[in-house]
């Protein structure tokens, strides 16, 4: 079960992504329309997952992908936009994107990118914890 964080300043998305993800998957939602918030939770609390609205007030997606970024290098984040264009999904995958969606989305999109992130961040947590083994029995 992991710890997804869903950041939008629309209420119906928060409900709506909330809904998708608790029904249908086992993992538990934290959900906020302030991404200044969302900052200060990134900071206080650990999450598997960040999904993140491009454009909000305050603070756009990118900068809050910038700043899991930088709290956790292996910060999985999937932006999501009803404003996709090629350069904004290029943008947000150099800064280290995870996946990016546009709106309207289907349910199965988010369950799938989800699925995605979550087998992916398995994977490097197993690659991290291989690799510690094998540094302790070099020395």
């Amino acid at each position: 079960m992991g710890r997804i964080l869903a950041v939008d300043d629309e209420l119906d998305m928060l409900a709506l992504l909330k809904m998708i993800i608790e029904g249908y998957s086992d993992h538990q939602t934290v959900i906020t329309n302030n991404p200044m918030e969302a900052a200060e939770l990134l900071v206080r609390e650990p999450f598997d997952l960040i999904l993140t609205d491009l454009k909000m007030p305050g603070m756009d997606g990118l900068e809050l992908l910038e700043l899991a970024k930088k709290q956790d290098a292996d910060a999985l984040v999937i932006v999501i936009t009803a404003f996709g264009s090629l350069e904004s999904a290029e943008e947000a995958m150099s800064k280290g994107a995870f996946d990016y969606i546009t709106k309207p989305f289907r349910k199965e999109q988010i369950l799938l990118a989800l699925d995605k992130a979550m087998r992916w961040r398995e994977m490097v947590r197993q690659n991290k914890e291989l690799k510690q083994r094998l540094e302790g029995q070099e020395q």
